[in-house]
């Protein structure tokens, strides 16, 4: 009497777990890498190639659509080209790093001929105190992205550049890994296989 066909059945069901959990594996590895050149393309590639700045959102001022968190990525506009309803981002005053980005609710002309723009938080009830002037606007809101503003924030610019350069190269050699590693176990298939 031959035992072989019930050998053969039980390593095929041992074997069977084994290749469920290397194919779940296999996904949560090609997720996260995939998760991480999101977030590089959507925090810095695209930013830097369009001439953008990504801002993070301090305050709950823009909730509900930019919640404290968010990355707000703001490309630079012509002034003259904004209208009510645009949210920019402007300093506070003119040559003072610090920035606010609200929604423009009204437009005006100054005693000097030049345009002024009044602002508010989507969340606040009043509009902001004083007026913006063109050489304030920084740029209008091109795209948000809810909590990757933390992640923004974690660096200073040296920092970024470091830790962006490092996160590619580890993200290129993990890709190359998985690749040549999906090639060596096909090739081993089929030579099992033969």
């Amino acid at each position: 009497m031959s035992t072989e066909p019930a050998t053969r059945t039980a390593v095929a069901a041992t074997s069977r777990p084994r290749r469920r959990a290397a194919w779940a594996g296999q996904f949560v590895s090609w997720f996260v890498l995939l998760a991480a050149l999101g977030m590089l393309l959507v925090m810095v590639v695209i930013p830097l190639l369009a001439g953008a700045t990504p801002y993070t959102v301090l305050t709950g001022s823009m909730r509900p659509g930019m919640p404290p968190g968010s990355l707000a990525v703001v490309k630079p506009v012509d002034p003259h080209t904004l209208g009510i309803g645009d949210v920019v981002t402007y300093q506070v005053r003119s040559g003072d790093p610090e920035v606010i980005t609200h929604r423009i609710v009204a437009q005006a002309v100054d005693s000097h001929g030049e345009r002024t723009w009044t602002t508010r938080g989507d969340a606040n009830g009043a509009n902001d105190v004083n007026p913006v002037t063109a050489p304030q606007i920084r740029g209008k809101l091109w795209y948000s992205v809810p909590v990757l503003g933390y992640v923004n924030s974690l660096w200073n610019h040296g920092e970024r550049s470091i830790v962006i350069i490092v996160c590619a190269a580890g993200l290129f050699g993990y890709a190359a890994f998985m690749f040549v590693s999906a090639v060596i176990d096909f090739v081993r298939r089929r030579r099992a296989g033969s």
